[in-house]
């Protein structure tokens, strides 16, 4: 009797197992070819057969060696379930299949001696989400006469950039009784209330990256639809820092300070002036953490535009010199303003967190008028690659902070002077407008969202453990890979339609939320306007309960 080997890794100790059937595998072996991960290999079976060919039993027995697909058990090459395997398959002869026995992570952490890390979103969903716990419930056709969402004209921009209030705007009557402007006011973008959020050129593919690209110029250009994508932290291609279509991308600076030689080298040569700069601070996937870029997606052409060596490039948790709120981001913004002279609207993103209100009031006392734009970003946001601890058990969900940075500044009477921009699991359900319409009634002027971009390009992964290999740089369908071969998975034409088209949709749905409850502009505040099935939601938000 063979020794049982209970302390090794096991097939039941695996989040995904391989189910695989024999009888209809014609070895055709594509696979074990597109398996990125190398969870499945081609071996042999030794198999016993006892027949007997006489009339009374006259048994033989007879051994063949028969060639089949195996998985592999092992901490590195381990299935993540994508699926490539299944869709590549001609006959169904082989699928993933969630093990919901499995000990993965901790067989994981005792064997390598490392926290377990990838992509994706936090996949601990405990309690439903709290934006579908809530509807759009005053429409009242006698009180609130309704538009018609077909034919009425929609105001559907959002301030980026610091808004003054009336009293502060620098206005004098000249000697022919002209109002006058005294001095410039600062620079404001009126933009779609939809931000494509900041996914850097190195944590996606290059033909991932530039799909966005080409959606977002087509989007504005020949759609109408005013969208802005952020370039996120890692630079931005040389060519388009010199094309046009910069006016469509806020660039984003982070701790690591990627690819910003190249963008201050192009400054001289550009012809259009940014959408705006983001300044990030901490992201709601991973609060208190830097970016994180393993170096297996550090390729060649990543390492020219980022100007580093084939490395893990780990973005410090803090900003060098942030010592406190008013003094380091104030000096950060003055410098980014700066190097636009002014024209450029600078914003900053943080971690929602229990401080963010405290972080807001400061940023409303912003005697310089330069603070344009509060992003806030919740638990439910994704990442390129974080600690699964980071992902699954820190962070702060969006919608109550939101609301209460927006009391804030309501109490102040302050309200809309720095637009408030939130994100964190923005369309999981798959309706990016429902969850657009209600953040804006509870008080954003904007919503910003990533990985419901990957979806529509094809991500395999969901928040429920499967693939979330964003990390590993062997993205099964060229998404979040720097892999060739895996790149030429994804096709740039399809996916930006795929985007377009989704935002057309979304831009017919909000304005038929709109029109419902009257209004022809975007809804900022405007809270009556919903109400929530459940009680203690109602309580923390100050909507209406409904039952």
């Amino acid at each position: 009797m063979a020794t049982v080997k209970v302390n090794q890794l096991a097939k039941d100790d695996l989040f995904w197992q391989i189910d695989y059937k024999h009888d209809r595998c014609t070895l055709c072996g594509k696979c074990v070819a597109s398996c990125p991960f190398q969870a499945i290999e081609a071996k042999v079976e030794k198999r016993r057969k006892v027949v007997s060919e006489d009339i009374t039993p006259n048994p033989k027995v007879y051994f063949q060696t028969i060639p089949v697909i195996k998985q592999v058990i092992s901490e590195y090459n381990f299935c993540r379930g994508c699926g490539i395997c299944e869709k590549v398959c001609p006959n169904d002869a082989i699928k993933p299949v969630r093990n919901s026995d499995h000990r993965f992570q901790a067989k994981y952490r005792a064997t390598v001696a490392d926290p377990f890390k990838r992509g994706g979103r936090s996949n601990l969903e405990t309690d439903g989400r709290t934006l579908d716990k809530i509807k759009v419930g005053r429409i009242s056709q006698m009180t609130d006469p309704s538009l018609d969402a077909q034919r009425h004209t929609f105001d559907m921009r959002a301030p980026f950039g610091r808004v003054l209030a009336p009293n502060e705007i620098p206005l004098e009557v000249d000697s022919c009784g002209r109002l006058v402007l005294k001095n410039n006011l600062p620079p404001v973008r009126w933009i779609y209330p939809i931000i494509i959020g900041d996914m850097s050129i190195g944590a996606l593919s290059w033909r991932m990256w530039e799909a966005l690209a080409i959606a977002t110029a087509y989007l504005n250009e020949e759609v109408g639809i005013p969208i802005r994508m952020c370039s996120g932290e890692g630079g931005v291609p040389v060519r388009l820092l010199k094309s046009r279509f910069l006016k469509y991308i806020i660039l984003q600076i982070a701790s690591g300070h990627f690819g910003w030689n190249r963008i201050v080298n192009a400054m001289p040569h550009m012809v259009e002036d940014p959408a705006g700069v983001l300044i990030k601070i901490g992201q709601g996937a991973k609060p208190g953490d830097g970016g994180l870029l393993m170096a297996k997606k550090v390729a060649k052409h990543i390492q020219e535009i980022r100007g580093v060596p084939k490395a893990d490039l780990l973005s410090p948790p803090n900003h060098q010199g942030l010592y406190s709120i008013e003094e380091s981001v104030q000096k950060m913004f003055l410098s980014f303003n700066a190097a636009f002279k002014f024209r450029v609207p600078v914003a900053i993103k943080v971690a929602a967190s229990a401080t963010s209100v405290s972080v807001y009031n400061n940023l409303l006392r912003d005697p310089y008028n330069i603070v344009g734009g509060f992003f806030l970003d919740g638990i439910d946001g994704g990442t390129g690659a974080a600690h699964e601890i980071s992902l699954d058990h820190t962070g702060h969900p969006i919608v109550s902070k939101l609301r209460d940075c927006y009391k804030a500044a309501l109490h102040q009477g302050k309200q809309g002077q720095i637009p408030l921009w939130a994100a964190g699991g923005m369309g999981k359900n798959w309706n990016l407008a429902a969850d657009a319409f209600k953040m804006i009634c509870l008080g954003a002027n904007g919503i910003f969202t990533g990985k419901l971009m990957l979806q529509l390009a094809g991500c395999v992964g969901n928040d429920m453990g499967k693939c979330n290999a964003c990390n590993t740089g062997l993205c099964p369908v060229g998404i979040c890979t720097q892999n060739p071969t895996l790149v030429k998975r994804l096709d740039i034409d399809k996916v930006a339609e795929n985007i377009v088209n989704y935002f057309i949709a979304v831009d017919h749905e909000l304005k038929k939320l709109m029109a419902p409850v009257g209004n022809s502009s975007l809804p900022v505040g405007r809270s009556d306007a919903l109400i929530s099935t459940d009680k203690s939601v109602a309580e923390r938000l100050d909507i209406n309960y409904a039952c």
